[in-house]
């Protein structure tokens, strides 16, 4: 059987520092994989997966239905929408370019499998500037975004509360309790039939969605608030063997696989 094609798109940032030594200073700049745990667990699956990391997605990200179709499923992980909506030919030469924010819309809702997981730059995100409010991936989302700063940082850690059926596929194998979580971007479920909350914050942080999976036409998207890896998603997380099953479940009901 043929592997699912995955695109994952954002999860990787660079950091610029400034060192003072007495008299002198002097700059450094870092580059940063936070999709590695990710990578890792598909490994020899029956996913094939393509990272995109945030600096290409300007240029790299197709500007078509017929390239989005090259993929069964689409992942999108701490990116904001500017990076989608701005190629350099719009945001460098004011060059009318397809928007690819509606092009996902639209890909979801003939078939594809959108998911979102959270960061400082997914949903609203840090001072809002993730900017997924009102826009068209959002339509195609099973939750709605604030339309302000949306984190919720718990340094002390949370468990989830898992709601959903334990039959259903995105909860297959995952019994038991779950390891803590540091935080998670607070969302509002949406008034569909079709969307299905799965798992949530304890009351004592508001009982907000963490896990939903909701229909969007002919396609299906999931909502995963929290984060793939540190620093929301601890080491302890990554290392249960749920983490694995988790993504494997998630990306095989977007996909109709299972």
């Amino acid at each position: 059987m043929s592997k699912k094609k995955v695109l994952l798109v954002g999860e990787s940032w660079m950091s610029s520092a400034t060192h003072y030594k007495g008299f002198d200073q002097f700059g450094s700049v870092t580059f940063h994989l936070g999709a590695e745990p990710l990578v890792k667990a598909l490994k020899d699956s029956e996913f094939e997966l393509t990272y995109m990391q945030a600096h290409q997605v300007p240029t790299e990200l197709p500007l078509t239905l017929e390239g989005l179709d090259a993929y069964d499923a689409i992942i999108l992980s701490d990116i904001g929408s500017n990076s989608i909506l701005l190629h350099p030919d719009v945001w460098l030469q004011g060059k009318p370019m397809p928007n690819r924010v509606k092009l996902l819309r639209e890909w979801t809702r003939k078939g594809g499998g959108l998911v979102m997981i959270g960061g400082y730059l997914t949903f609203q995100g840090i001072d809002g500037r993730g900017r997924w409010a009102r826009t068209a991936v959002e339509d195609a989302l099973p939750v709605t975004c604030l339309p302000h700063d949306d984190r919720i940082e718990v340094p002390e850690g949370f468990r989830a509360e898992v709601v959903g059926d334990r039959a259903h596929p995105l909860l297959a194998g995952l019994d038991g309790e779950w390891p803590i979580l540091l935080g998670a971007n607070e969302v509002r479920l949406r008034d569909r039939p079709d969307v299905e909350l799965l798992a949530r914050l304890p009351d004592s942080e508001g009982g907000h969605p963490l896990l939903v999976a909701g229909e969007f036409g002919e396609g299906r998207s999931v909502a995963w608030t929290s984060d793939i890896g540190p620093h929301w998603l601890p080491n302890s997380f990554v290392e249960w063997p749920g983490y694995a099953r988790l993504w494997k479940n998630v990306l095989g009901w977007v996909t109709k696989a299972s």
